[in-house]
């Protein structure tokens, strides 16, 4: 089939060379509401970053930013020795078009009302809506889609995840062992009612993941805290525990970011095996890890069958979406058997479905890609402007990975007085003093999401964090 090529010889517009906007960004925008309103057809060939860059007369910094975020996002493509082509068809994406009535003026007033630094919250404007609909109107043609669906999780879902798994963290794990749920606190309280008739205690982080401590204390068992520094959990501590469980977040501590590295992970695979106990591994945004290679997860170096794999795709798509899963031991899968009949499935049946769809014909894939490329950036912006605004008042921890950072302040201050001075100031941010069980640390901790805050946001937003708690000499 022949492919009609066009070519844009001149690509000229007005850049605001006074606006807080990056330039670079003005220049994506552009691109893309060019795109999006079909005024550039899809095969039409953009001036190289050169040309652009001559056009406008920016530097070619600037232009390749520019052509790298729509790269990124799926806008256009690169033919190697020809340039840069517009991939998206407007059959496929126009309805994801509104055109916007709200004026930059508008925006920067929004801006500097509510900064809103939410952890758990993704990149909305880069979700694949186009994709999915169309996935989900093929769904909607299935007749299976019109019954309650499998209790476990949709088939073609469990076999899409063990591939992916298998793949990307190394996981071992048929079908039969993968469960379905709305969310990681569903699957963990399932996964208490397998253990609680021979466990009644169990270890976690401290600090460590509140909602997950929760599920484990509403279901009756007694919470040993175990200390975590930079290897991850202490394993010294866990060997003098009662507790035969224990609860890990070890590729992204939450809410500190260390890394477990594997010598410590073997050591913690082996307590597992000396003691007949499990270690639920909560690998919840393994996807978006930004410096070195990932590491092997705890599932795939034990070789003893006592690791349960939890992890969602919340952070990664949207968290309405609602799909999370849990890879199961083999040993665990009979008394799983007994009181399956009496578990719902809390999962939509058509989020399974389309979400197989997304992952066999190889959109999750891109859209990872995608999004770790954005989040990276968003990441280094966020990392950059607290440095360049705090100094030595605050130590950053968790920046090579994940959605969020934890920020150490050195102040006099209480987490509180913080929280309070920046609500007041039209900046929200979240605490974190309730996810250590002792040991509260010296200086308040202060969490910062980045998933759905633009990198104007972030530098607007940061600065003036730094202004509320510096520059009334509080610090």
């Amino acid at each position: 089939m022949t492919v009609e090529v066009y070519e844009v010889k001149e690509l000229v517009f007005n850049i605001d060379r006074s606006s807080s906007v990056p330039m670079y960004q003005q220049v994506y925008v552009y691109i893309r509401t060019q795109i999006l309103t079909g005024k550039i057809k899809q095969h039409t060939k953009l001036p190289s970053i050169r040309q652009l860059a001559m056009l406008l007369n920016v530097s070619r910094n600037t232009t390749q930013v520019a052509y790298e975020q729509l790269l990124a996002e799926g806008y256009i493509r690169s033919e190697s020795k020809k340039g840069y082509f517009v991939e998206v068809n407007m059959s496929e994406q126009l309805f994801t078009y509104e055109p916007t009535t709200v004026t930059h003026t508008q925006r920067q007033k929004v801006v500097s009302e509510t900064i809103d630094f939410k952890i758990g919250t993704v990149d909305k404007e880069n979700f694949p809506i186009a994709k999915w609909r169309n996935l989900t109107n093929k769904v909607l043609m299935d007749p299976i889609m019109y019954s309650y669906g499998n209790k476990q999780g949709d088939m073609s879902l469990r076999m899409a995840i063990a591939d992916y798994l298998f793949q990307s963290r190394g996981v071992n794990a048929s079908s039969e062992q993968i469960l379905i749920g709305s969310s990681t606190q569903h699957l963990l309280l399932i996964l208490t009612l397998l253990l609680k008739e021979e466990f009644h205690q169990i270890a976690v982080e401290n600090p460590g993941y509140n909602g997950a401590r929760e599920i484990f204390s509403l279901q009756s068992f007694l919470i040993e805290p175990i200390s975590v520094f930079e290897n991850g959990v202490d394993v010294d501590q866990l060997w003098k525990a009662d507790a035969r469980l224990i609860y890990v977040t070890p590729t992204h501590h939450f809410p500190f970011g260390y890394t477990m590295p594997v010598n410590e992970r073997l050591k913690l695979i082996q307590w597992a095996e000396r003691v007949k106990g499990y270690v639920i591994e909560d690998d919840y945004d393994s996807e978006f890890r930004y410096i070195h290679h990932p590491v092997p997860s705890l599932q795939s170096l034990d070789s003893n069958d006592r690791v349960v794999y939890v992890s969602t795709f919340s952070k990664a798509l949207l968290p309405s979406i609602r799909v999370s899963y849990m890879v199961l031991p083999k040993r665990l899968l009979p008394r799983y058997e007994e009181i399956s009949s009496l578990l719902e499935q809390t999962a939509s049946s058509f989020h399974q479905r389309t979400l197989a769809h997304f992952i066999s014909e190889g959109y999750w894939y891109a859209h990872l890609r995608k999004m770790k490329s954005l989040y990276k950036r968003k990441m280094k912006v966020l990392c950059e402007e607290i440095n360049k605004h705090f100094d030595n008042y605050i130590e950053i921890k968790g920046d090579s990975s994940g959605i969020y950072v934890v920020i150490e302040v050195k102040t006099q201050m209480s987490e509180k007085d913080l929280i309070n001075k920046a609500s007041n100031n039209g900046i929200i941010v979240y605490p974190c003093s309730q996810y250590f069980i002792k040991n509260a640390p010296k200086y308040p901790h202060i969490q910062l999401g980045l998933g759905n805050l633009s990198e104007h946001e972030i530098k607007e937003g940061v600065c003036k964090l730094a202004k509320i708690w510096i520059e009334k000499n509080e610090i």
